[in-house]
C-alpha cells in the first residue's frame, strides 16, 4: 500500500514526507487554489509543470505523481506533456478521461467525458513519448463522478489497460465509496488500482488494502489544513492587535529554515561562494591584566578594578566596540578570550572562553583556549578563515575591510609610519595625547621585505626605516622577513614596521599554525609567527600608516575617547 499526499509546493511536500508519506501528488486542485483560480483548466501546463518540478526537486528521491488533468489538450499536447514532466524528475503522470476544459470533480453540474477512443489515443501517445521504462502513466476514469455507473467504469478501465496504462485511478465522490467498492468487486486485477477518498475519509489503509487498492491519495488535505490555520492566525492577530497570542501555535523560523535547506545552503556557500571575502571567525585576545606595561603603567589604576575589555569608551565598553566592528564587517562567529577579571567582561554577542593560564601562558595559550573550548567551535576551522585581534587595539572599519579582502594564507597588519625604539629616536619624538613629550617603545617589531625601488624612499620605506611623508603601499601584500625578537637581527634587515595586532589566517594554513601553537604552548603571538617564518612558511603584511590605536597608556585612553563616536 502506497500512501500519497497532495501538495502544491515543495514545503508542503517536505512536511508530508517528514510525517512518513510514501509519495507526493502534485495536485491540480491545490496548485489552482494556491493561485487563487478555479480548478477548471484555467492555469497552463507551464504553471503545473513548474510546481511539479519544484516539488520533485524538493523531496527527491521520494516519487512525485503529477496530476495533469486532461493532458492539456489533444494527443500532441500529451506527447509534449509527458516529455516535459519526465524531464522534470516526475515519476508518473495521471490524466483523466474528461473533455477539455475540465471541471473539478466535486463541483455541482455536468461532468463531460471524452470518448473511449479519444482517451485511448492519448494513452498510446503518452506511452510512446516516455523516455524511460521507470516512468508511469496513470489513467483516471471519471465514469463514477459523471454518474455513468460501474459498468461504464469497468468498460473504460479495460480499454485503458489495453492502451498501455500502468495503473488505474477510479474516482468516486460517494460518501461511503460504494462506487469504488462495487468496481473492485467486479474488477479482475491487471494493473494497480488507486483511489482518492476525499468524500469517504473513514476508509482506512488496512481496509483499502483488503479491497485490493494499491495506492491511496490524500489529494487536498494539506491545503485545506493550511487554509484553516492561516485564517485563524490572521483573525487572532487582527483581533488582539499583536501576534503574541499565536506565537506558541505557529512554527518557529528554525522549522522553516530546515524546510528551506538553509543548513546545506550555508555549507555550500562556505565551500563554493567566491563573490566576496571568505567566511571568517574572529578571536579577540583579552586575557591579560594590562597593568604592567614596560613603557607606562598609567592604566594600572583603571584596570585594577575592571579588565581593559570593560573600559568605558564614550558609553560603550571596549570589547563591545570591537564586537560591533566585527559584526559590521560580516563576522558573526566571535570568540573573546578572557583571563584577568573574566567575570567582569561584557562580551554580549560573542562566545566567551577563559584562559586559566593567562598569567604565564600568554597569547599562545589564549589562542589554544579559544579553539579547544567546545563552545568556540563556530564553525569549524576547516571551513573558515581565522582573524586574531589584540584586545588592546581599536581599528577603523576601512582598515579591517582592507585586511579581509586579502586572500593570502597568513597576513598581518604592519604600521610603517614610525617603527623605531626609544633608543633610536633621540632626534624626534611623538607627542602624547596631553601634549607632553612621551616617546613610545615599539612593542612588536617587524622587518618587511621592501622592493628595490623602495630604497630611495620614493615609494616605500626610506633608508632610515621609516615610511616617507607620502607613502603608497604596494598592490599586493609584501613578505615579512622577521617579526618579534628576531626583527632587525640575524641578517633579516633593519626592523621597519610595527605589528598592529591583527592576524588573518586562511583555512588551509590554520591547522599548521594551531599545531605549532600546541607545541609551543606559551609565549607571544609574534614569537609564534617567527617560528613559522623560521620553518619556511610565508607571512605577508598589509602596510598602513594610520587607522589603528592601541591602548597601552592613559594618554592612549584619553585619545581614544576623543576619537571614537558616542
Amino acid at each position: 500500500m502506497v500512501r500519497v499526499a497532495g501538495a502544491h509546493d515543495a514545503m508542503g511536500a517536505k512536511l508530508a514526507v517528514s510525517a512518513g508519506i510514501d509519495a507526493i501528488w502534485s495536485s491540480g486542485f491545490e496548485i489552482s487554489s494556491a493561485h487563487g483560480v478555479p480548478d477548471a483548466s484555467i492555469l497552463t501546463m507551464s504553471e503545473y509543470l513548474a510546481a511539479a518540478q519544484s516539488i520533485a526537486e524538493g523531496v527527491a528521491p521520494v516519487p512525485v505523481i503529477a496530476d495533469c488533468d486532461t493532458g492539456y489538450g489533444n494527443s500532441n499536447n500529451v506527447i509534449r506533456m509527458v516529455r516535459q514532466f519526465e524531464a522534470a524528475g516526475v515519476a508518473a503522470v495521471c490524466i483523466e478521461d474528461k473533455t477539455f476544459p475540465k471541471s473539478n470533480s466535486f463541483m455541482e453540474g455536468k461532468q463531460e467525458l471524452a470518448s473511449v477512443a479519444e482517451f485511448c489515443g492519448k494513452l498510446l501517445a503518452a506511452k510512446n513519448a516516455q523516455r524511460t521504462s521507470a516512468f508511469a502513466v496513470i489513467a483516471r476514469t471519471e465514469a463514477l463522478i459523471a454518474g455513468w455507473g460501474v459498468d461504464e467504469a469497468l468498460r473504460r478501465a479495460d480499454a485503458y489497460v489495453r492502451a498501455g496504462a500502468d495503473a488505474l485511478l477510479v474516482h468516486d465522490k460517494s460518501p461511503t465509496g460504494e462506487g469504488v467498492r462495487a468496481f473492485l468487486a467486479r474488477w479482475t486485477p491487471s494493473v494497480p488500482v488507486i483511489v482518492v477518498p476525499t468524500t469517504f475519509p473513514s476508509l482506512t489503509v488496512t481496509e483499502a488494502e483488503a479491497l485490493g487498492i494499491k495506492m491511496v491519495i490524500y489529494a487536498n488535505q494539506g491545503i485545506r489544513a493550511a487554509a484553516r490555520a492561516v485564517a485563524d492566525v490572521w483573525h487572532a492577530i487582527v483581533r488582539d492587535g499583536s501576534s503574541a497570542a499565536v506565537e506558541g501555535a505557529i512554527a518557529p523560523l528554525s522549522v522553516l529554515f530546515e524546510l528551506q535547506g538553509m543548513r546545506a545552503h550555508t555549507a555550500a556557500e562556505r565551500q563554493f561562494d567566491r563573490t566576496g571575502p571568505a567566511p571568517t571567525r574572529a578571536i579577540i585576545l583579552h586575557a591579560g591584566d594590562h597593568r604592567d606595561h614596560r613603557d607606562d603603567s598609567s592604566l594600572a589604576p583603571l584596570t585594577a578594578d575592571v579588565p581593559l575589555a570593560a573600559l568605558d569608551l564614550n558609553g560603550t565598553p571596549l570589547v563591545q566596540r570591537q564586537i560591533a566592528l566585527l559584526r559590521r564587517c560580516g563576522i558573526h562567529d566571535i570568540t573573546v578570550v578572557t583571563g584577568y577579571r573574566h567575570d567582569a567582561v561584557p562580551a554580549e554577542g560573542a562566545t566567551q572562553v577563559v584562559n586559566r593560564e593567562w598569567k604565564t601562558g600568554g597569547e599562545v595559550a589564549s589562542l589554544l583556549t579559544a579553539v579547544s573550548d567546545s563552545a568556540a567551535q563556530l564553525p569549524t576551522a576547516s571551513e573558515v578563515r581565522t582573524l586574531v585581534c589584540y584586545g588592546d587595539v581599536i581599528v577603523e572599519q576601512q582598515l579591517l575591510e582592507r585586511l579581509l579582502a586579502v586572500d593570502d594564507d597568513c597576513t598581518i597588519v604592519v604600521d610603517r609610519s614610525d617603527h623605531r625604539d626609544r633608543s633610536d629616536r633621540s632626534d624626534r619624538s611623538d607627542r602624547s595625547a596631553n601634549g607632553d613629550s612621551a616617546p613610545r617603545e615599539v612593542r612588536d617589531r617587524v622587518t618587511v621585505a621592501d622592493d628595490a625601488s623602495a630604497n630611495d624612499g620614493a615609494n616605500g620605506a626610506a633608508n632610515d626605516g621609516t615610511a616617507p611623508r607620502r607613502f603608497l603601499s604596494p598592490e599586493r601584500p609584501r613578505q615579512v622577513r622577521a617579526i618579534g625578537s628576531t626583527a632587525g637581527s640575524n641578517g633579516t634587515g633593519p626592523a621597519n614596521g610595527e605589528f598592529a595586532g591583527l592576524l588573518l589566517v586562511s583555512a588551509t594554513r590554520w591547522p599548521a599554525l594551531h599545531a605549532r601553537a600546541a607545541r609551543r604552548a606559551t609565549g607571544a603571538l609574534p614569537d609564534l609567527l617567527s617560528d613559522a617564518l623560521h620553518d619556511g612558511e610565508s607571512l605577508t603584511c598589509l602596510e598602513v600608516t594610520s587607522g589603528w590605536l592601541e591602548l597601552r597608556t592613559f594618554a592612549d585612553y584619553q585619545l581614544a575617547c576623543r576619537m571614537v563616536g558616542a
